[in-house]
């Protein structure tokens, strides 16, 4: 398999396929010449962006295209993008350890209070009030594959009680199917929604299923901001807490309520992009590469080209 390939890593040179001309591209303004034989393209990662997105933008420009790699684990931003001839596929996998450590994080920030301490220090204020625990916490995963596992991984050491959720039931694996939400949320204690967006995903937790928690709850969001329903959390008052990676609408306006909705702590979508990511995902991508220049099949394809 030969062909001009676009990747955001240069290739490690010790191993690189001879039949293919590497070209980088890291993200930015798009190359002026040379799209026209591309056949590879490596999408660049970035944090989620706003209106125009060169990245994607230029696929409309590669009439030889045949595969277009992303290494995000969510693709629903690009299937519309890509004619019926082109495979597509993902990072799933190389993100997990960075979005698991991420979610632990938001967990024990949002039991443990540590947002008010920060402001605390910070105003030279001492005062302490009784903290909630992560141990003997029931936490409902809802989205149970790679990152689901790898979270579980995480939380299990802290005396935790996981309960698996998958959009079908898998009881040889002991998860529950989605339909069974609405009976496990009463007695979750944590929720961690790390889902990928899809129609069926898309407003998955929504007012009903808040009203299903107890008070203090806490809905943990590291999959797409579209999964919740947001008017409905901001609706709850700080009666459920919540800690979010991703919102709808992203990025999040500065005008926005749920800035300062109570009980809800925000980080700007970076539990994917810790120092772990990178080298696996160039690795990752000198790997497919050299399946791509041998003929062999592909990995992580999420829709395979006609």
């Amino acid at each position: 398999m030969g062909g001009r390939v676009l990747v955001q890593w240069e290739q490690n040179r010790d191993n690189a396929p001879r039949s293919l001309h590497v070209d980088l591209y890291t993200g930015g303004p798009a190359p002026d010449r040379g799209l026209e034989d591309v056949t590879f393209y490596q999408v660049p990662y970035a944090p989620s962006t706003q209106g125009v997105d060169e990245r994607l933008d230029i696929i409309a420009r590669m009439p030889e295209l045949r595969v277009v790699q992303l290494v995000s684990a969510g693709y629903e931003q690009v299937l519309d993008l890509l004619p019926d001839h082109v495979t597509l596929c993902n990072g799933r996998g190389l993100h997990d350890a960075s979005t698991a450590e991420h979610t632990l994080a938001l967990i024990l920030a949002s039991q443990r209070d540590l947002p008010r301490w920060a402001v605390d220090q910070r105003e030279h204020r001492w005062g302490s009030v009784p903290q909630r625990s992560l141990a003997d916490s029931r936490v409902v995963i809802v989205g149970y594959g790679s990152i689901g596992r790898a979270v579980e991984r995480r939380l299990l050491p802290f005396e935790t009680e996981v309960v698996r959720v998958a959009s079908r039931a898998r009881p040889e694996e002991d998860v529950h199917g989605v339909d069974e939400l609405p009976a496990l949320l009463p007695e979750a204690d944590v929720v961690v929604l790390v889902t990928p967006l899809t129609e069926r995903t898309r407003g998955l937790f929504g007012a009903d299923e808040f009203a299903l928690l107890r008070d203090d709850a806490l809905v943990v969001n590291v999959g797409r901001g579209a999964v919740m329903d947001t008017a409905a959390l901001i609706a709850q008052n700080g009666r459920v807490r919540a800690a979010l990676d991703v919102t709808d609408p992203e990025p999040l306006p500065v005008d926005h309520p749920l800035w300062d909705a109570p009980g809800v702590y925000l980080t700007p979508h970076v539990a994917g992009g810790s120092a772990a990511f990178y080298p696996r995902a160039r690795a990752f991508v000198d790997a497919q590469l050299e399946r791509w220049a041998a003929g062999e099949p592909l990995a992580n394809v999420v829709r395979p080209g006609s």
